[in-house]
């Protein structure tokens, strides 16, 4: 049979079957973006994108969200003064220290790794803020300053072990945790403690008693008002983009919701911490930390690197990624993000002290960013995990100081909550595998 036959055959073949791919004649396949089809039906297709997503494993922020409401209402029906404007308002406040390490820990988790040194690097960085101001005389932002640079070179040290030399990070940066505590204590000294004047620049700033416009009413809501433009002049500026670049695009309808969403929690929490002392400085530091690092992220090249190396290292390697480069820059950002938690730490205690960075500092920062959202196993994760998850921790911690229960109970609560986590992670990855999207 000669091969004109054979194709001939073949093209009768495709003609019985249907209207061949390149037949002029046939109609168009329309091709729709499944995203259109969800807005198309209104709320009962946001509904069943919902359960989609949820029976595929992308639960996101859900189950922390849940979490955190439950927890709440329960130490509310043991102690009706925990959801009061004082207590919500030290939940807040004292959140932001650790919470600033978890931040940086978001970006190590990000690539599957780990860094237990973060705890002594944050109170390395206070102890040499404090020799550097009572002992020497240095202008306290400056000390400032060299504490993070210091922090950060720390950090980038670490990564270049792990990095180029092969060392396992868990190794480096146990190594690590060991070796900055020893040297924090030798800077110590005998006494253990270093009182740093409460004056100093970035202590007072920090302190217990420095809000947000000294103290007063309009702050708090300029912080709510000024979140919401910035939302708003994101959401528009993003779906004017993706318009121009014939894309599918959030509807305007869809964005006025999600940003009266967050008009409404932005001001019912203003108005709460106003009913207190108002916003501290700390928190909004805090936030003003999440909102820069989720941009870089998110919006980056450089942040893009980020969840290609967590998600795949030789995917990443072939794509041209420089990957030794983002792990050591990775670390370093860990090690400057811990330092700038042992400044939180000592602007609440006005000293440095053997305890900064000690005892639970390290796990309770881990336990942050994974009960968050952010995964153990890499390439999945966001920094608002860090408020979330600090959210749940330093509720826990206070409620269970209203009831005046012992630390070992905190600390098994607290273990419960990251075991959940943890478990609610590999389930949702295992479903997202199951569902063809893993």
């Amino acid at each position: 049979m000669s091969d004109t036959s054979k194709v001939s055959k073949a093209d009768a073949g495709t003609k019985s079957a249907g209207a061949p791919i390149d037949d002029p004649t046939a109609a168009p396949v329309a091709t729709v973006d499944p995203r259109l089809l969800v807005r198309e039906e209104g709320l009962k297709g946001y509904w069943t994108e919902f359960t989609r997503k949820v029976k595929g494993g992308e639960l996101g922020s859900l189950p922390v969200v849940i979490g955190l409401i439950v927890i709440w209402a329960i130490f509310q029906f043991k102690n009706d003064r925990f959801l009061s404007a004082d207590n919500l308002s030290n939940i807040s406040y004292y959140m932001s220290a650790t919470g600033m390490i978890a931040i940086g820990l978001v970006f190590v988790l990000l690539l599957g790794e780990i860094d237990l040194s973060v705890g002594s690097v944050s109170g390395l960085a206070s102890t040499l803020f404090a020799v550097w101001v009572v002992q020497h005389g240095m202008n306290a932002w400056l000390a400032l300053l060299l504490a993070i640079l210091i922090g950060i070179a720390v950090g980038a040290l670490q990564g270049w072990f792990f990095a180029k030399i092969g060392v396992p990070a868990f190794v480096v940066t146990l190594a690590g945790l060991l070796g900055w505590n020893g040297l924090m204590l030798w800077l110590l000294g005998s006494s253990g403690t270093i009182n740093i004047p409460s004056d100093s620049g970035p202590i007072h700033l920090l302190g217990q008693n420095s809000f947000f416009m000294d103290q007063a009413i309009i702050g708090g809501y300029l912080l709510a008002a000024l979140a919401v433009v910035l939302t708003l002049v994101g959401n528009f500026g993003e779906q004017r983009r993706r318009k121009a670049a014939g894309v599918p695009f959030r509807p305007t309808g869809e964005i006025l919701v999600r940003v009266g969403a967050l008009a409404v929690a932005s001001f019912v929490a203003a108005a709460v911490l106003n009913n207190a002392n108002g916003v501290s400085n700390s928190l909004v530091i805090f936030l003003a930390a999440l909102v820069i690092v989720d941009f870089v992220l998110r919006r980056t090249t450089y942040g893009r690197k980020v969840f290609a190396v967590g998600g795949g290292i030789e995917a990443a390697r072939r794509a041209g990624i420089n990957v030794p480069m983002v792990r050591i820059t990775v670390f370093a950002i860990s090690g400057g993000f811990a330092a700038i938690g042992g400044m939180f730490f000592a602007g609440q205690t006005a000293s440095a002290t053997l305890s900064a960075g000690a005892g639970n500092t390290l796990m309770l920062a881990i336990a942050a960013a994974v009960i968050g959202g952010t995964s153990l196993f890499g390439g999945r994760g966001s920094v608002w995990s860090a408020l979330l998850g600090m959210l749940v921790i330093q509720s826990i911690t206070t409620g269970l100081d209203l009831l005046n229960m012992n630390a070992s109970i905190q600390y098994m609560i607290t273990g419960g909550v990251l075991l959940g986590a943890v478990v609610i992670d590999s389930v949702s990855r295992k479903s997202q595998k199951a569902a063809g999207r893993g």
